[in-house]
């Protein structure tokens, strides 16, 4: 059976971390089903650095953005294999001898 993962908003956060101040972090983590270990980490990086410490670390980036990412990827791998064939093909009209019609 798969665990749901849950989003706590910073606010949630530190919302739990108030009532669990005035309630008790055993009782608090037992009520939202919180690690202990979770809720000793939240409330590090609170006393370390405010409301900001309770925000993601990570950005999320836009699906619309990452698939013009990739797209754009795509179309670059594109634009290099046309060069290298236009290349290649340029050398070897190079390479080869130009056939002049003789007259009879």
């Amino acid at each position: 059976m798969k665990k749901e993962r849950r989003i706590f908003t910073p606010e949630d956060r530190l919302a739990i971390l108030q009532e669990a101040q005035r309630e008790g972090t055993t009782v608090t983590c037992r009520k939202y089903n919180l690690a202990p270990s979770l809720y000793a980490k939240w409330k590090s990086k609170y006393l370390s650095k405010g409301v900001e410490g309770l925000k993601p670390a990570y950005k999320r980036i836009d699906p619309e953005l990452r698939a013009l990412e990739e797209e754009n990827e795509r179309l670059k791998r594109i634009i290099a294999r046309q060069a290298l064939e236009i290349e290649f093909k340029s050398e070897l009209l190079k390479k080869s001898p130009v056939l002049t019609k003789t007259r009879r």
